[in-house]
């Protein structure tokens, strides 16, 4: 007889991860492959931090931290959003996460029972609403277009046939890179306050804009949870470090919740984000690169046929209205990988309605990456 297996587990897979499987089964092969799919900067922590960290092993046993997380960061992590934002956030409000992943599975478990509906924009970050589903929370999808520069509106929540229990905002936003004006980041705040709606603000890509004025929760939401990461702008990836700010009704269960479920953050990954607050020149520079990049793609794309482009006010990311060019962008992305030696996304990981029909490119690679994409792409598409 077959044991079961939980229903779960079965959600869909984050297909940008099966790209990656698939480019580096090609690079095994001794393929050159060029990695526009994956949101990972190619640079990692700062040297000056890496010193620090160094030092560090070599004299601390590095043994469970509180839960938490260690005073030292959550201070520095509250100070951060004065200098940054201007908001009041005290340290106890602080509370850092194995990752923005582990931080969005604590908001997840701690803000919403079995059966309650979330609100989210699709196209949107996949993991979002396979996390909602694996705990049996209905993922609510908002169709979002250019019209609304890929992000949800008060009148969006409006037409909902009910009220949800809670909205996610990503600002700047995966995959579109699109930021929330402030005014009205402010009235979808106001709009879930007034209606008792939980907001969870992911801002893991603050500090990677171009122009754009980004907004925080933090301090501007008196129910909303933000969820942030040392992943992107710290380029912090494999240290898998990240946090929560919360409102201080949610900490006690925050707090028993991750007690439970992992203990505590790496203890070595939660001094290095300590450390690299200290490394703002090399994380401005890195945001530089970033800038140049996105250039780079903005220039070539168009004159390659992928002209229809999100606005990319932030994050890595430029998503591309490939609907003139093909119907199935899993597998348009899937020969461009094969046949160019370009890895990409396909827009079916973020909007299960309409992805068909987009893709994503990440620029968070070096200039070099970028341009040599645009050539193979040209001889590809010609």
């Amino acid at each position: 007889m077959a044991i079961k297996i939980a229903r779960r587990g079965l959600i869909p897979p984050f297909i940008v991860m099966d790209v990656m499987r698939d480019a580096a089964r090609l690079e095994a092969e001794g393929r050159h492959i060029l990695h526009l799919e994956v949101g990972q900067p190619s640079t990692g922590l700062p040297a000056a931090a890496a010193a620090r960290v160094r030092d560090l092993v070599g004299r601390d046993t590095l043994g469970y931290t509180v839960a938490a997380g260690i005073p030292e960061l959550r201070t520095r992590i509250a100070h951060h959003y004065g200098e940054a934002y201007g908001a009041k956030v005290d340290p106890e409000q602080i509370f850092v996460t194995t990752g923005s992943s582990t931080g969005f599975l604590l908001a997840f478990l701690a803000a919403f029972e079995a059966g309650d509906r979330v609100a989210l924009a699709t196209p949107g970050y996949p993991a979002y609403r396979h996390i909602l589903t694996a705990l049996g929370v209905v993922p609510e999808l908002i169709e979002v277009g250019a019209e609304t520069r890929y992000q949800p509106t008060v009148a969006h929540l409006r037409r909902l046939s009910s009220l949800p229990d809670g909205l996610i905002l990503a600002s700047p936003a995966n995959p579109s890179g699109t930021v929330i004006p402030p005014a009205e980041f402010q009235e979808l705040a106001d709009f879930c306050e007034a209606h008792g709606i939980r907001l969870i603000s992911d801002e893991i890509y603050h500090g990677l804009t171009y122009g754009a004025e980004v907004t925080t929760a933090a301090g501007l939401s008196a129910s909303g949870i933000v969820v942030n990461s040392f992943s992107k702008y710290f380029s912090m990836t494999g240290w898998r470090l990240g946090w929560l700010v919360l409102p201080r009704d949610m900490t006690r269960p925050i707090e028993c919740l991750a007690q439970n479920l992992f203990i505590s953050p790496p203890a070595v990954s939660q001094w290095a984000g300590v450390f690299v607050f200290d490394c703002d020149d090399v994380l401005k520079e890195n945001v530089a690169r970033y800038a140049r990049n996105r250039g780079v793609l903005l220039d070539r794309l168009p004159r390659l046929g992928f002209d229809r482009l999100a606005p990319a006010d932030g994050a890595f990311y430029i998503y591309a209205d490939i609907g003139k060019l093909t119907s199935d962008a899993e597998d348009f992305c899937r020969r461009m990988l094969t046949e160019a030696g370009v890895a990409t996304t396909p827009g079916a990981d973020f909007d299960p309605i309409n992805g068909k029909h987009f893709m994503r490119f990440s620029f968070a690679g070096s200039t070099p990456d970028m341009e040599e994409a645009c050539d193979r792409l040209a001889a590809w598409m010609a």
